[in-house]
């Protein structure tokens, strides 16, 4: 059964999607959110094969020719993914689909024999996430402190700047206000507030990246593409074409910072987002991605493909130390294929309210004691507030609690780890006059010392100089 923050979210996903019927996979897991009724193939040969097999599945399960088998999108496009119609979406609830199920089963026997996967869910690609939604929900932080990570002091130079692409959200407004984001470029935040005038979720997220980056690596060209801007969730069938325009509209940077994307149960990527990768792997741009805020080994894409072996000069990887900066965080993914950690919870950045104050109502409840199973005090349970999606959920609506933002803010996820470990890499690049990203992760990778314990394994820790520790309070001895 699916945990409650993974229930609430969804219900916040599906209200950003409301054309788009979704259930979560596989069967009820808290794995990952996929399209109801709809699968996905490759162009051409691969499209035909899986539409004509899953027809012939249905037709011969039921008795009744499967007209409604059918491919949907064009026949040819650059993301090299076909949609094909297998079911009425309109059937099953948000416990699963099985019409795909039965569509994934159907094509089993040709993938054995080709040896790769032909088929596929339309998962729901969302802001790195703790079952689909940020490692918390921000506070406000004071305007009087500094940020963490705070400035370096590395003076900007135009012409050896290193250009870097933040994929996320958009700007917000006053994003200026903050010194260090002054010359950050790139898209607006569509619509910030709600008629009543507070934040809607996620909103910030792309603008706290940008200034994390910022003060990591002052000598950067920033910009960035609201490519997640609903709810910061998207199709896979639909996420390799933003990426692509995200790309198109400035040329392939040196470093793309990237905190989205999802797990799929499998170990060979998305195919939504294969020719992008392809594409990529050709280029000199370095993808850093987050990890994923599951708690989980399971590969979460695109991050992972830094464990392939065509991708791990691309792709580097991150998950999120806790506070103190000597153990991961409660939430953050694990595993082989996570490449690097940085500092991920509890960082403090621009968000908005510079020049007025903003309210913020909370989403979700914290918990009594970390959902995760570990004794310290997390930000599963600490600052303690009352969520709006989690009172719904039990059936007790009422006031949830609201704060004011007056410009800085602290957050914690593996979405905030990944620009720090970007800030990093073109640090490296401006501190060694390197001009090549790809070998500015290696050379960054090879000379770290630094090392953190995560689920028992000692793992590189990529800290900048002016991150300053958070401590962390240990709720049982030892713990």
């Amino acid at each position: 059964m699916a945990p409650q923050r993974f229930h609430e979210q969804f219900e916040q996903v599906q209200r950003s999607m409301p054309d788009v019927p979704l259930a979560m996979g596989p069967d009820d897991s808290a794995e990952f959110f996929y399209e109801k009724g709809v699968v996905l193939a490759r162009d051409g040969e691969e499209a035909r094969l899986v539409e004509d097999t899953v027809r012939g599945h249905f037709t011969e399960a039921t008795g009744l020719v499967a007209d409604h088998v059918r491919r949907e999108s064009p026949e040819t496009n650059r993301t090299g993914v076909t949609r094909i119609r297998v079911g009425d979406p309109g059937h099953g609830d948000r416990s699963g689909d099985r019409s795909v199920a039965h569509a994934l089963r159907a094509m089993r026997e040709h993938e054995g024999r080709q040896g790769r996967r032909l088929v596929s869910r339309n998962h729901v690609v969302s802001i790195a996430s703790v079952n689909a939604c940020p490692g918390d929900e921000p506070e406000p932080a004071p305007l009087t402190g500094p940020c963490n990570p705070a400035a370096d002091g590395t003076p900007y130079d135009p012409d050896t700047a290193v250009a870097v692409l933040v994929i996320d959200n958009g700007l917000m407004h006053d994003y200026r206000s903050y010194p260090l984001l002054a010359r950050a470029e790139g898209d607006a935040q569509l619509t910030e507030t709600g008629d009543d005038g507070v934040l809607r979720q996620y909103v910030g997220h792309g603008t706290f990246i940008a200034g994390l980056l910022a003060a990591v690596a002052p000598n950067t060209d920033l910009t960035v593409r609201n490519t997640l801007d609903d709810a910061g969730a998207v199709l896979e069938s639909e996420f390799g074409a933003r990426l692509f325009e995200a790309v198109d509209r400035g040329g392939w940077p040196d470093i793309i910072s990237l905190s989205a994307g999802t797990p799929n149960g499998r170990t060979d990527g998305l195919l939504g987002v294969d020719a992008f990768m392809r594409e990529l792997r050709e280029q000199r741009t370095l993808l850093v991605a987050a990890a994923g805020n599951n708690a989980s080994a399971t590969p979460f894409w695109p991050a992972a493909y830094a464990s392939l072996p065509d991708y791990e000069d691309a792709v580097l990887s991150v998950g999120a130390l806790r506070g103190d900066g000597e153990f991961g965080a409660c939430f953050t993914n694990h595993g082989s294929w996570v490449r690097a950690y940085a500092p991920g919870e509890r960082l403090t950045s621009a968000l908005t309210g510079f020049d007025r104050p903003v309210p913020y109502v909370y989403q979700h409840s914290t918990y009594d004691s970390c959902r995760f199973g570990f004794a310290y005090a997390c930000t599963c349970q600490y600052p303690r507030h009352t969520g709006v999606l989690s009172e719904e959920r039990q059936g007790t609506p009422g006031k949830a609690d609201q704060v004011m933002f007056e410009g800085f803010a602290q957050w914690s996820g593996t979405s905030f780890a990944t620009p720090v470990a970007a800030g990093l890499v073109a640090a490296h690049m401006t501190a060694h006059k390197e001009g090549d990203p790809r070998a500015a992760r290696r050379q960054l990778l090879d000379s770290n010392t630094e090392y953190a314990e995560v689920r028992g394994a000692h793992v590189p820790a990529l800290k900048p100089a002016t991150w300053r520790p958070v401590p962390v309070v240990r709720l049982v001895p030892g713990a």
